[in-house]
């Protein structure tokens, strides 16, 4: 039997049971387009479809909602998948595979068919016949002292192990400048003594030792380049200029 080609398996849908509020169904689908989900499916929202709150949520996921689909039963929804995953903090009484979100993403990459990550409403989560429709469960490691987390986390949070085995947009990487030669960084530390000792900064006397040494060590903790240096520089000699007329 040949491998699965795991980059041909299709995007997961993400299916929504008895949401209840339209704002958390468009934050759900930012979550969603973030990591390059697009495929929407509700059952029975509980204040019907559309909605207009879920519009704003969304904040500009507008694929995502108007490609929204909307099923009476969490069947029906799922009919064309060949492994839907319940997400769950509790097995509630069904026994099933039990998998961490990245455990979960590793299958679906891996699986030919069309996978479904579902999830129950906000304030109870999946009922039990939901879980037991499902192929295996999800469930996100978690502080025991605080396991809450709402629908757009848990979304996030499915859908974000799942974009790290595609090609996503990432930002660019900006290169830092390279660090000066430590005789310029002796040059600016000269140069701001200097205008220090001008303004009488060093007082009392008898504290100069310390303050410099002081001073020296805070400027020689970062990596100033050559381009910090002489911008430095440059303010420091404007603040020793007289003020210009207005």
């Amino acid at each position: 039997m040949s491998e699965i080609d795991a980059s041909a398996a299709p995007p997961p849908v993400v299916v929504l049971v008895r949401p209840q509020l339209g704002e958390n169904i468009g934050k759900a689908a930012r979550a969603m387009l973030n990591f390059g989900l697009t495929e929407l499916r509700l059952v029975s929202p509980r204040d019907g479809w559309p909605n207009p709150d879920a519009g704003p949520a969304a904040s500009g996921a507008d694929i995502v909602l108007a490609g929204a689909q909307v099923f009476d039963t969490l069947a029906e929804a799922t009919a064309d998948c060949t492994h839907i995953y319940a997400t769950t903090v509790r097995k509630r009484g069904v026994t099933k595979p039990v998998l961490t979100p990245e455990a979960a993403a590793t299958a679906v990459h891996a699986t030919a068919g069309r996978s479904a990550y579902v999830f129950g409403p906000e304030r109870s989560g999946l009922e039990t016949d939901d879980v037991a429709l499902a192929h295996s469960i999800v469930t996100v490691p978690i502080n025991p002292e605080f396991g809450s987390l709402n629908l757009a986390q848990a979304v996030i949070l499915l859908a974000y192990e799942w974009s790290k085995g595609k090609a996503l947009a990432t930002p660019p990487e900006v290169p830092l400048d390279p660090p000066a030669e430590h005789g310029e960084l002796e040059g600016l530390i000269d140069h701001l003594v200097r205008d220090l000792d001008a303004a009488g900064y060093f007082f009392p006397p008898d504290r100069r030792t310390m303050t410099l040494r002081t001073l020296r060590t805070a400027l020689t903790k970062t990596g100033w380049s050559y381009n910090d240096i002489r911008m430095m520089r440059g303010i420091i000699t404007a603040l020793g200029r007289k003020a210009r007329p207005r």
